[in-house]
């Protein structure tokens, strides 16, 4: 459920969006905020000046959080986003252990408004080569112990 005080700051992720787009970046906004709604970072999309395909704001969110942010404290966080997070960005959120996210423009919303931003589809194949696979898998996770154990 979205609240009025989730309202505020989602109407200031939308405002770092047009602040990127005047300075000549993508139109995307997001930022970090604790359980009080005290402002933790924030980010803007710098895909184009970056050259890096990856300066997604929540991806950079998600970094830092991860970083910088206990578990604990990154549990009780609240994204906020001027546009629903990709694939790629959700996958970081996940990881990173934040709480929660709310965003202002779904991505079907976004395709309606850019249709050439609908991404294409990448064929994968697998699974293969299990027993090959699982080597270096085990070797991580599950150590050998040494005799004196």
């Amino acid at each position: 459920m979205i609240t009025p005080a989730d309202e505020t700051l989602l109407r200031q992720a939308i405002a770092l969006a047009a602040r990127a787009v005047d300075l000549g970046d993508a139109p995307y906004g997001s930022l970090l905020a604790a359980p009080d709604g005290t402002v933790l970072a924030e980010a803007h999309n710098t895909v184009r000046r970056d050259n890096d395909i990856t300066a997604h704001p929540e991806l950079k969110l998600a970094r830092w959080a991860a970083a910088e942010l206990p578990p604990d404290t990154a549990a009780n966080t609240t994204m906020y986003t001027s546009c629903q997070p990709c694939g790629m960005c959700t996958g970081a959120i996940v990881r990173s252990g934040l709480g929660r996210v709310v965003y202002a423009l779904s991505t079907d919303r976004l395709i309606e408004l850019n249709p050439s931003g609908a991404w294409p589809t990448v064929p994968q194949d697998g699974p293969a080569l299990f027993e090959e696979a699982r080597l270096p898998i085990d070797a991580y996770y599950r150590p050998k112990q040494s005799p004196a154990d």
